[in-house]
């Protein structure tokens, strides 16, 4: 329960956030998170939807490494 609420608390951020600047960095931050937590499949999911939606920035290149270590 604890883990779904701070998973909610995330993504609660990165919506509000997304006035800051860099959505890309918020998605790669929050999926990295998601790996510390032993959510694989959200983590996967983040890394998705960052090479989709931002497929030129910095950190589309590391999403598509972490993407690959999780499928193996």
């Amino acid at each position: 329960m604890k883990l779904f609420i701070l998973t909610l608390m995330i993504l609660f951020s990165v919506s509000v956030s997304g006035c800051s600047g860099d959505k890309a960095k918020d998605l790669m931050d929050t999926a990295l998170l998601e790996e510390k937590q032993h959510n694989p499949d959200h983590a996967r999911q983040l890394y998705q939807e960052l090479i989709q939606k931002y497929p030129d920035s910095a950190f589309a290149k590391d999403a598509q490494k972490r993407l690959s270590d999780l499928k193996n």
